[in-house]
């Protein structure tokens, strides 16, 4: 799933000891634009950090995992972020291969024709 929108807060970085060895995770807050804007808070892990690089007010797509776990009866749900493109910005150069294709995107005015 993806979700594109503005950066509009970097919480501070947390970092701690697990068994697997040293964790480091930061969240940032991102606003969704539509009628009624939606503000997701998006955790990312470990070396994305990062790779990311994220300032406030960036414009940014994340591919987003969403998880949900129960701990004493209650439950808890977690949006991680597993890739962040800065949007209008430099794209990472690929590595070789044929251009990817841009994604079609629908309004809702426009009908589905699909069989099924």
């Amino acid at each position: 799933m993806e979700l594109t929108g503005t950066v509009l807060a970097l919480l501070p970085e947390v970092s701690g000891q697990g068994k697997n060895g040293t964790w480091r995770k930061q969240e940032f807050i991102l606003e969704v634009p539509s009628q009624y804007p939606k503000k997701v808070c998006i955790s990312l892990w470990g070396d994305r950090i990062d790779q990311a690089g994220l300032q406030v007010n960036d414009t940014v797509t994340a591919s987003i995992d969403i998880e949900s776990r129960e701990y004493n009866s209650r439950w808890y749900t977690e949006v991680k972020a597993w890739k962040v493109e800065k949007s209008g910005g430099s794209q990472p150069a690929s590595s070789g291969g044929a251009p990817i294709p841009p994604v079609t995107t629908f309004t809702e005015d426009e009908s589905d024709d699909l069989p099924f």
